[in-house]
């Protein structure tokens, strides 16, 4: 299971350009799953639905299963954040997992980076960028010595992700 992150500050795209990848990538016929980082707390369940009372009424894990999907809800209630690792560890095997934020872990990620937000490149620091995907170029950018890549482009940056898990071995030259 090939693992890439897509890391930026908030309203860089990374949610935008996520999907566009898995609607890409899956129809090249690779599997692709995804981890997506909340800072706050979320709800993924609606008060007065059976799985939310169970929750509410302090069940530890709720799974809620159906004949389309089954979704498993884990309360931490006093425990830590979970490591990215074990998230992963739940996942099934498929060709590439996108993870979408955790920006201070460390795993080959692309940086994201749009020019209406004024933040720092996160490369700066983080040698874990493997590539930065921007709607510019821009000195500070190029001085990084990483590959950019066209933000807009999602055919190049999937190919680029594929290439950098040699994962174009099996696809024929028509898909790529």
């Amino acid at each position: 299971m090939h693992i890439i992150g897509l890391a930026g500050w908030s309203g860089s795209g990374k949610t935008t350009l996520l999907v566009k990848l898995i609607s890409y990538i899956t129809e090249l016929g690779y599997t692709v799953s995804t981890i997506k980082h909340a800072h706050h707390g979320f709800e993924i369940d609606k008060p007065g639905k059976d799985s939310y009372r169970h929750r509410s009424s302090g069940a530890k894990e709720v799974l809620v299963a159906s004949s389309n999907r089954w979704a498993l809800m884990h309360e931490l209630a006093d425990e830590s954040e979970p490591s990215l690792k074990l998230l992963l560890d739940h996942m099934s095997d498929v060709d590439l997992v996108i993870v979408e934020g955790y920006k201070n872990q460390v795993l080959n990620k692309i940086e994201i980076n749009r020019s209406t937000i004024n933040k720092p490149l996160i490369a700066g620091t983080d040698n874990s960028v493997i590539a930065i995907a921007s709607d510019k170029s821009t000195k500070n950018i190029e001085n990084l010595g990483l590959p950019v890549l066209n933000l807009d482009d999602t055919r190049e940056i999937a190919h680029f992700i594929l290439s950098f898990f040699s994962l174009t071995n099996h696809l024929t030259e028509e898909k790529v």
